[in-house]
C-alpha cells in the first residue's frame, strides 16, 4: 500500500470515529448485523386512516418506545426497526369501547377463569381501551394486573355507581332496561327521596380513595325532585377529587335536565321520546360528549334465529321503539354538532357487540361518520383525546391493522389482523 493510500484510509477512519452516528461497515467477507429492537416498529405499505380525517393511500407509521413517532409516505426505517408490511391493508387507531360492563357472574370466579380470555377477546376485536361504566370492585384488580404487565389486555377505565335520588322499588327484572322507569307511562309522578349531601360527598371520597377513574349515576327526574341539585354536587365533588362524572339519562326529558349539572359525558343517546331540533341544539350547546349505545334495544338473534335482549332472554318488543328512536335522535344531535362516541352497554362477546353497534349506527350514519365516532369522538368522550384516538406523532401507539377498507365496507372493521397496544404487538394474525 502506498503512503498516499495509507493517508486516505487513516483519514476515512478518523471521520467515521468523529461522526455523530456510528457507521456500520460491511463487505463481501465481513458484515455486521444490527439486532432488531421490538420497541421500534415501522408499518409500511398501508392504507392509513389516521382519525383526523386524513387518508394516506400508501402510508407508513413509525412507532418508537410506545409512541407514534411519525406518520407519512415513504418513511425510512431505522436500522433496528421491526418491519410490518401491511400489504395494502388498512391501518387506523385502536378501537375504544366507551360503555361496557366487563365482569360477569361471580366476580372471583370470573377473575380466576375468564378474565384472561375475555381480555384477549377485546384485543382480538380491536379494542385497546375499554371504559367499564359499572362493574364489581374486582375491576380495579383487573386494571392493576394489566397496567403492571401481569395480564395482557386493553387499557381499562373504571367507574362506580353513586345514586342521586331514592325511587320507590320497581319491578324486579334481570335487566332494568326492560322496565325502565324513564319510559312512559311508568315515569314517577311524585318527588323522589333526597340523598343527604354528606352521603354523596362521602361516596365520592370513597370512590377516589379506592382508585376509580370516575363515578356514574342514573338520572330519572321526578316532579320537584332533588336530582339536578344532587347530581351537581356529585359532579363538583368528583372534579375536586380528580374523578370524571358520567351520567345515564335515556329520555329526552332526563337528558335536558342532566346537562344542567355539567357532567363529563352522557353514557347514552336518549332513546325515549323524539328530540326536536331546538332540544338537540340545547344539548349540543352544553358541550358534553355522548356515547352511542344504540344496539342496546336492537334485537340480537341466537343460533336458532330467536330474537333476544342483551341479557340473553327473549326480546321485549315493548322496547322496540327505542331501537328506532335512538338512531334518529343520534342523527339530530350529530347534525347539531354533538361530540359523539362509541359505546355498547352490553356484555356479549366484544366482536359480536361491535357488529351490532355498527349495524345500529349505520341506520343514520355513513362509514366516514362512524370512523370519526370510533376515533376522535370516543377519545374525547372518555377524556383521552390528547393520548389516543388518532395516529399522530406523540400519541400513544394504539393501532389496528384491518383486512379491507372500512370506508368502503363498514364491516371490514370486524376483520382485525393485528393489534398494537402502547407500542406492543398484542394480536398478530398476519
Amino acid at each position: 500500500m502506498t503512503k498516499l493510500n495509507v493517508l486516505i484510509a487513516t483519514f476515512v477512519l478518523l471521520l467515521a470515529a468523529c461522526s455523530e452516528s456510528p457507521q456500520v461497515v460491511t463487505s463481501e467477507s465481513d458484515s455486521i448485523e444490527v439486532p432488531i429492537d421490538d420497541t421500534v416498529i415501522l408499518i409500511t405499505n398501508a392504507y392509513v386512516i389516521d382519525g383526523t380525517g386524513n387518508v394516506l393511500e400508501q402510508g407508513s407509521v413509525l412507532i418508537e418506545n410506545g409512541l407514534i413517532s411519525a406518520v407519512g409516505n415513504d418513511l425510512v426505517a431505522p436500522l433496528n426497526a421491526y418491519i410490518i408490511d401491511a400489504a395494502g391493508r388498512t391501518v387506523m387507531p385502536g378501537f375504544i369501547e366507551g360503555h361496557r360492563h366487563i365482569i360477569q357472574g361471580n366476580p372471583d370466579e370470573w377473575m380466576a377463569n375468564r378474565a384472561d380470555a375475555n381480555m384477549q377477546e377485546f384485543l382480538g376485536a380491536g379494542f385497546t381501551t375499554v371504559l367499564s361504566a359499572i362493574d364489581a370492585p374486582q375491576i380495579l384488580e383487573l386494571r392493576r394486573m394489566i397496567n403492571q404487565g401481569e395480564m395482557v389486555g386493553p387499557r381499562i377505565l373504571s367507574g362506580t355507581f353513586i345514586p342521586v335520588n331514592v325511587l320507590p322499588p320497581g319491578e324486579s327484572t334481570s335487566d332494568p332496561a326492560r322496565t325502565d322507569v324513564s319510559r312512559p307511562p311508568g315515569r314517577p309522578t311524585e318527588p323522589a327521596g333526597k340523598i343527604p349531601d354528606e352521603t354523596i360527598i362521602e361516596l365520592v371520597q370513597n370512590a377516589a380513595a379506592a382508585g376509580y377513574d370516575m363515578v356514574k349515576t342514573v338520572v330519572t327526574v321526578t316532579p320537584n325532585g332533588p336530582e339536578v341539585d344532587t347530581l351537581t354536587l356529585m359532579v363538583n365533588t368528583a372534579h375536586e377529587y380528580g374523578l370524571k362524572a358520567i351520567v345515564h339519562a335515556v329520555s329526552v326529558t332526563d337528558t335536558l335536565e342532566a346537562i344542567k349539572a355539567r357532567p363529563d359525558h352522557l353514557v347514552h343517546t336518549p332513546h325515549i321520546m323524539q328530540l326536536t331540533e331546538e332540544q338537540a341544539q340545547t344539548i349540543v350547546d352544553a358541550d358534553i360528549p355522548m356515547m352511542s349505545t344504540l344496539s342496546t334495544f336492537v334485537p340480537f338473534y341466537d343460533e336458532n334465529n330467536q330474537p333476544i335482549f342483551r341479557d340473553g332472554l327473549p326480546y321485549g318488543w315493548h322496547t322496540l321503539s327505542s331501537a328506532g328512536q335512538g338512531p334518529v335522535n343520534a342523527r339530530l344531535l350529530w347534525n347539531a354538532g354533538i361530540t359523539y362516541g362509541f359505546g355498547t352497554d352490553t356484555s356479549f362477546h366484544p366482536r359480536r357487540t361491535l357488529k351490532a353497534e355498527l349495524k345500529a349506527l349505520n341506520l343514520t350514519f355513513s362509514e366516514q361518520d362512524i370512523i370519526k365516532i370510533m376515533t376522535t369522538g370516543t377519545a374525547k368522550a372518555v377524556g383521552l383525546e390528547s393520548e389516543i384516538g388518532t395516529l399522530e406523532a406523540g400519541k400513544v401507539a394504539d393501532v389496528v391493522i384491518l383486512d379491507g377498507n372500512p370506508l368502503e365496507d363498514l364491516y371490514d372493521l370486524l376483520n382485525v389482523d393485528l393489534v398494537i397496544r402502547g407500542g406492543e404487538i398484542v394480536i398478530d394474525k398476519l
